[in-house]
């Protein structure tokens, strides 16, 4: 559980540069979000009030067009009507049949309630003549023949309802004018369907979606866009941040190690030159007064072979910190008197092979693959439990190569934590990184593998090799 919760952290940790981008982006994300809602919701409105007003505009089209086909039927039936009284039949019969004759258009015709209900004219339903309608509602329970008659009665007016059409037989929205002739207590009127207006504002409801959904791709694409070039640009000024800390941490690293060697050699010659010849001095010194004791002091003697041991360890170290034979006579010559130190001081059977190197690799190369040898056997010693070590300095077309094998246990590599590698581990690497080469590590419980590579710009060429000799 432990784990994986630690697991979970770490996936969801980020770096700097993550910070910096989700710092950048979420603002920007949630900027066109809003914008884009902004938009769609202003979009739909100022769509849906250009919609209503085309719907009413062409409603009152349509309004006035009954209001002219009412108009001009009541003008044709007008003096019969008028001349007529409120009983008599045949007045009756003689306008309803006009009534009946007055067709326009696929499904345009008039009817005829009276005020009980009752139909008197249907000339495209004939179905609904002499039935009373009183109640009669459409499928969405608007009340049909009632609001008809109730109309009339106040003066005249419009009614919409879902009525069949008569050329199709399909149910659609219609609008009706209705007026009355009062005398008669007869409400006449006309209707016409609006199918084509719903069907005009229903494209141009689609027309708007459309619109609305095309400008959210433009919206989103430019919020990627966006994004991308947020992402490049901060991934860009986070790559120049982490090549500009690269190099300034390898000047640091090379600073160091300059640093490191200068110290080492300074105290190397203060050992050998300050502290190994004062030893030797108190060394004559204990010897000249054990000649003078007639050779009667064994403790004398003893001291003066302590010092004695004590006179190698000091120019043993001072050897490690900076051997003189690595500036005279180059890696090769060093590297051999190191594996013969090594061989004598621990017993493990050591080889090494060289080439003439004739002094050709520069300064910091050998001093490079000097200490990743002196590491290296310091490992060995401390930790491998070998019994033979195999060194090779040899130079090949893409530079020099260093090589150590031992026949030792072996070790974890590369580590799983880069916290636990160890030290002379991470001095190797930043060794060899500072001068551009690789380091190949090779482990397995029967030995372990190092290969150390400098490139060929830190070789010499002969000209600059011999100019170098000379002057020294």
């Amino acid at each position: 559980m432990n784990t994986a919760l630690s697991y979970l952290r770490n996936a969801l940790s980020l770096n700097y540069g993550q910070k910096v981008f989700l710092l950048a982006t979420v603002p920007l994300v949630v900027a066109v979000f809003l914008i884009f809602l902004v938009v769609t919701d202003q979009s739909r409105k100022l769509a849906e009030r250009e919609i209503q007003a085309l719907e009413t505009q062409l409603i009152e089209a349509k309004r006035d067009e009954l209001k002219n086909y009412l108009s001009i039927a009541r003008t044709a039936v007008v003096n019969t009507y008028g001349r007529a009284a409120p009983d008599d039949d045949d007045a009756k019969l003689a306008v309803s049949r006009e009534f009946a004759a007055m067709l326009y258009g696929q499904d345009g015709y008039f009817f005829v309630f009276d005020y009980e209900g009752n139909n008197i004219v249907a000339p495209r339903q004939t179905y609904l003549i002499g039935k009373n309608w009183t109640g009669l509602t459409d499928r969405n329970g608007t009340p049909i023949t009632d609001e008809l008659i109730r109309i009339a009665r106040t003066g005249g007016g419009y009614h919409s309802f879902d009525w069949p059409k008569p050329s199709t037989g399909a149910t659609e929205r219609m609008i009706v004018y209705v007026n009355g002739l009062q005398d008669w207590r007869w409400a006449i009127g006309t209707g016409i369907f609006i199918d084509d207006v719903l069907e005009n504002v229903a494209v141009a409801r689609a027309d708007v979606e459309q619109r609305i959904t095309r400008t959210s791709y433009y919206i989103f694409a430019i919020a990627v866009a966006a994004v991308i070039a947020v992402f490049t640009t901060g991934m860009s000024l986070n790559l120049r941040e982490r090549r500009l800390a690269d190099v300034k941490l390898k000047d640091l690293t090379q600073r160091i190690i300059d640093t490191q060697e200068e110290e080492r050699g300074r105290v190397a010659r203060e050992l050998h030159d300050g502290i190994s010849q004062m030893l030797v001095g108190v060394r004559y010194t204990l010897e000249l007064a054990r000649r003078k004791m007639g050779g009667s002091g064994d403790t004398l003697q003893k001291g003066i072979d302590g010092l004695g041991h004590a006179i190698q360890e000091v120019r043993r170290i001072s050897r490690d910190l900076r051997p003189g034979v690595l500036d005279d006579l180059g890696l090769g010559p060093a590297l051999q008197a190191l594996t013969d130190d090594f061989s004598k001081r621990t017993g493990i059977t050591t080889d090494f092979e060289t080439v003439v190197f004739r002094n050709r690799l520069d300064e910091e190369a050998r001093i490079a693959l000097y200490r990743i040898a002196q590491e290296a056997l310091t490992n060995v010693e401390r930790h491998a439990e070998a019994t033979n070590v195999q060194i090779s300095l040899k130079g090949h077309r893409n530079g020099a190569m260093l090589k150590i094998v031992d026949d030792g246990k072996g070790m974890v590599w590369p580590q799983p934590d880069r916290r636990s590698k160890g030290l002379g581990l991470r001095n190797m690497q930043e060794r060899i990184e500072q001068l551009g080469g690789t380091l190949r590590v090779l482990s397995s419980n029967t030995g372990t593998v190092i290969e150390a590579q400098v490139p060929l710009t830190h070789m010499l060429s002969p000209q600059k090799t011999a100019s170098k000799k000379e002057s020294a």
